[in-house]
C-alpha cells in the first residue's frame, strides 16, 4: 500500500463512488478472488510464452458492471510490469465497430500506451502512437546524453536506432511512416511529424502529402491485419516484450444488421486464427463481452467461431479461451466482503479516518446481500455494491451518528430497494 498516497486514494474513491467503474490506476488495491487466475496469465503467458514469441487470444465474458474492465486493467498492470506496450480499446458502434477492421486498427493505435506511473494514469496521461513516439525519442536522447555522447553523435545514433527499428517489417508503408515520423521528431520538424501521424491514425490519406514520405497506400480493411502485425514487429524491434491488446465491448449493439453481425464473427474468427500463426508473435489479445449470446446462430460463420472459443479458461486449464468471470468466484458473498474490506482501506487512506473491523463486518453483510439480489439480472452485482459502499462511507464520515440498520444499508445499493 506504499504507493497509495492520500491524493491517489481520493481519486480512486471518486471514480468508484461516482460511476462504479474502475479507476485508470489502483484496481489492484481492491481486487479479490482473481489472483490465482491472474498469476496463471502472468506466469504461463506474459512472463514466458508471449515473451518468447507466442501469441494468444482470450475471450472475457461478464455482465455489465460485472468486473470486465477491472479484470482488463489488472492485465494491463501486469503487462506493463513485464515491459509490454498495451492498448486498452473500448469498442463502440460509432467509432470502432468490430465489423470494420480498419477502425479496430485505429482504436489500437490511438489507445497504445507505454508503461505509465500512477500519477500519469490518474491525471489522464497521454496515450496513442503519437505520444509513445514523442516519449521514446525523448528517452533515447536523454539516455545518450547521460552516456556522455556529443550532440552530433547523439543524432546519428538516434537515426540508427530508428533505422534498425523499422527493418524487417511486413508492411513497407508502415515502416516508412514510422521512420519518417521519428526522424521528424529528431529533426524538430513538427509539420512532417503530424502529417505522418495522421496517416498512422487512419485520419486520412492524401497522395499529395504522404507520397513524399514514401507512403503509397491508404489503410483499409484489407491492410488491417498486416498493419497490426507490422505495429507489433516495430514494437519488438524497439526491445519491448510485445503487445497486449484489451478489447472491451462497451455495448453489444443489437441494431446491427445481419451482414454486420456476420462480419464481426468473421473478423473475430480471423483474429483467433492470426493468434495461432507464426506471423503474429509476442501478442496477447483479450476480447471482453457482456455475454456470449452473439455466438448463437445457425450459419456456418457462427459454428466456425463457436468451435474456436469453446474451451473454458481455468487455472487448471490455462489454454482455455473463454474466461467466464462469474465462474471465477466460488463464493460471491465472501468475494464482495473481501472487496469491501479493501475499499475500506482505500477510503481510510483518502480521508484519514479509521473504521474498526467489527463495524466493517456489520456494514458489509447487508450491503453484499442487497447487491447479490441483482446477480442474475442483465447487470453485474459488483458495480452497485461498490457504489453503495462508497455512499455509505461518505454518510458515516459526514455524520457518525447516522442510523445504519440493515434495511437502511440495503437501500443504498443502486438499482436495489428504493431509497427513502
Amino acid at each position: 500500500m506504499s504507493e497509495l498516497t492520500k491524493s491517489r486514494a481520493r481519486k480512486i474513491i471518486e471514480v468508484v463512488g461516482a460511476s462504479g467503474t474502475p479507476p485508470e490506476w489502483g484496481v489492484q488495491f481492491f481486487t479479490s478472488g482473481l489472483e490465482p487466475y491472474l498469476n496463471v496469465l502472468k506466469e504461463d503467458y506474459l512472463d514466458s510464452f508471449i515473451k518468447d514469441g507466442g501469441s494468444s487470444f482470450k475471450m472475457v465474458v461478464g455482465n455489465y458492471g460485472g468486473g470486465k474492465t477491472h479484470f482488463l486493467y489488472n492485465i494491463r498492470e501486469i503487462a506493463w510490469q513485464h515491459n509490454y506496450l498495451v492498448a486498452y480499446c473500448p469498442l463502440t458502434h460509432e467509432e470502432s465497430p468490430f465489423y470494420q477492421l480498419e477502425k479496430v486498427f485505429r482504436s489500437v493505435v490511438v489507445n497504445l500506451m507505454y508503461p505509465m506511473t500512477p500519477d500519469e494514469l490518474l491525471s489522464g496521461g497521454e496515450k496513442g502512437i503519437e505520444a509513445f513516439m514523442r516519449t521514446y525519442v525523448s528517452m533515447m536522447q536523454h539516455e545518450l546524453e547521460e552516456a556522455g555522447n556529443e550532440s552530433d553523435a547523439i543524432r546519428e545514433q538516434m537515426y540508427a536506432i530508428v533505422r534498425d527499428s523499422t527493418t524487417n517489417i511486413e508492411n513497407a508503408n508502415f515502416a516508412r511512416a514510422v521512420r519518417a515520423a521519428m526522424n521528424a521528431l529528431i529533426e524538430g520538424h513538427d509539420d512532417d511529424f503530424e502529417n505522418v501521424v495522421q496517416y498512422l491514425k487512419t485520419d486520412g490519406y492524401s497522395s499529395h502529402i504522404h507520397r513524399q514520405y514514401g507512403i503509397l497506400q491508404n489503410i483499409g480493411r484489407s491492410q488491417a491485419f498486416t498493419m497490426l502485425r507490422s505495429l507489433n514487429q516495430w514494437i519488438r524491434n524497439l526491445r519491448y516484450s510485445g503487445l497486449v491488446i484489451l478489447f472491451d465491448e462497451a455495448e453489444m449493439v443489437v441494431s446491427m444488421n445481419t451482414k454486420q453481425k456476420q462480419a464481426v464473427l468473421a473478423n473475430l474468427r480471423e483474429l483467433v486464427d492470426q493468434c495461432g500463426q507464426a506471423s503474429l508473435k509476442n501478442t496477447m489479445i483479450f476480447y471482453a463481452v457482456p455475454n456470449d449470446n452473439f455466438l448463437k446462430g445457425s450459419a456456418h460463420v457462427y459454428e466456425a467461431l463457436r468451435q474456436r472459443v469453446a474451451t473454458v479458461f481455468h487455472y487448471m486449464n490455462p489454454t482455455g479461451v473463454r474466461i467466464k468471470l462469474d465462474s471465477l468466484v466460488d463464493n460471491p458473498k465472501q468475494f464482495l466482503q473481501d472487496v469491501g474490506f479493501k475499499l475500506f482501506d482505500v477510503y481510510e487512506a483518502a480521508y484519514e479516518i479509521k473504521i474498526d473491523e467489527m463495524t466493517r463486518k456489520k456494514l458489509l453483510e447487508p450491503l453484499a446481500d442487497a447487491a447479490l439480489e441483482m446477480r442474475f439480472g442483465e447487470s453485474g452485482y459488483m458495480r452497485p455494491f461498490v457504489q453503495g459502499l462508497i455512499t455509505l462511507l461518505h454518510m458515516m464520515r459526514r455524520d457518525p451518528n447516522t442510523k445504519l440498520d440493515s434495511e437502511n444499508i440495503r437501500r443504498l445499493v443502486p438499482g436495489g430497494s428504493d431509497v427513502d
